[in-house]
């Protein structure tokens, strides 16, 4: 027999405590949210890899409920930028 499924209602609260532990500050800021059957993460971060780690910390929670990552990664505008150089 197999096992029960979880659903993403029973796995939001878990996730967003899994991210609001974090120690890395970007990722406790973030936001989960059911919409259906699938996670939602959202907000904002200041880079790719905090993208990355929020998505792989999320999935170890929802045991196989299906994850979506909108994260937006913003760069500060006092940082260079690939698309500055790539315009010339």
């Amino acid at each position: 027999m197999s096992a029960p499924l979880v659903n993403a209602k029973d796995v939001e609260p878990r996730a967003q405590l899994a991210l609001a532990r974090s120690p890395i500050y970007d990722l406790r800021v973030l936001r989960v949210e059911r919409i259906g059957d699938a996670l939602v993460l959202s907000g904002n971060v200041s880079c790719f890899y905090h993208k990355q780690l929020a998505q792989e910390l999320i999935r170890a929670v929802a045991e196989g409920v299906a994850v979506v990552n909108a994260v937006e990664v913003l760069v500060p505008h006092d940082s260079p930028s690939i698309l500055l150089s790539l315009r010339d």
